[in-house]
């Protein structure tokens, strides 16, 4: 079975893979009629009659799209278009024990630019309750010397501390999903390797430049404080 255009009658969807067809011409449809979040859209027998199609191929790609978080069943509403949440999505592939080493070794870089772009954030929206609580969680880490490897607990207990200051919710979603990559880059040796550099910024010193409220030091103190990942990371390109 073919589906035809309604305007020219020549093959619309191809029938080898009619279920990825219909689902991505659904995503168009709904961005043609301007369909924003909160709106309804047509309901499957009209989309079946639409495309020409049985409701069961309709039915298994609106499935589709409500595992992407684009559209959601809302009651006494029907199926209605949702703002679909970035990270949760990538979450759900996102799992490190069986991404390979290239991949995990990009995600864990893709979190170093991040943290470091955005001091800007950090920076304006930081409380005196931040800074406290900031201190707190560092009283008792050990000083950075030539060879320290952060203790995982205070990197993760930090670092996520610094996402939640942000303030941006998607930035806080996404720090959720770097979370399981940067543990395993670091139970699986990714990173374990002896960095160049012979001082950074430990995380004591990095609460010292936030108070001064300063966003340039701030991200210039952050990349000081990442250096070691950083030498660790190129080391590893030399290699190859």
């Amino acid at each position: 079975m073919t589906t035809n255009d309604l305007n020219t009658g020549e093959p619309l969807i191809d029938t080898r893979s009619l279920v990825d067809k219909v689902e991505y011409y659904l995503i168009d449809l709904f961005i043609r009629k301007k369909l924003n979040p909160g709106d309804s859209i047509p309901k499957e027998v009209e989309l079946a009659s639409l495309l020409r199609v049985s409701r069961t191929v309709i039915r298994e790609s609106l499935n589709r799209l409500k595992t992407i978080g684009l559209i959601e069943s809302v009651k006494h509403k029907g199926t209605v278009i949702k703002s679909p949440d970035l990270s949760e999505i990538l979450q759900k592939t996102l799992i490190p024990n069986i991404l390979d080493a290239n991949t995990l070794k990009d995600i864990f870089e893709m979190r170093l630019v991040i943290e470091v772009g955005m001091a800007d954030l950090v920076v304006a929206r930081a409380t005196p309750e931040d800074i406290t609580e900031l201190f707190e969680i560092v009283k008792d880490e050990i000083q950075p010397s030539k060879t320290t490897l952060f203790d995982i607990d205070h990197e993760v207990q930090f670092h996520g501390k610094l996402y939640e200051m942000t303030r941006n919710e998607t930035l806080r979603g996404f720090q959720k999903m770097l979370l399981p990559v940067f543990n395993y880059a670091y139970s699986s040796g990714l990173i374990n390797r002896n960095p160049e550099t012979k001082h950074f910024l430990s995380h004591k010193e990095l609460i010292e430049v936030l108070q001064g409220g300063d966003a340039e030091k701030f991200g210039l103190a952050m990349r000081a404080h990442l250096e070691n990942h950083y030498s660790r990371i190129f080391s590893m390109d030399t290699e190859q």
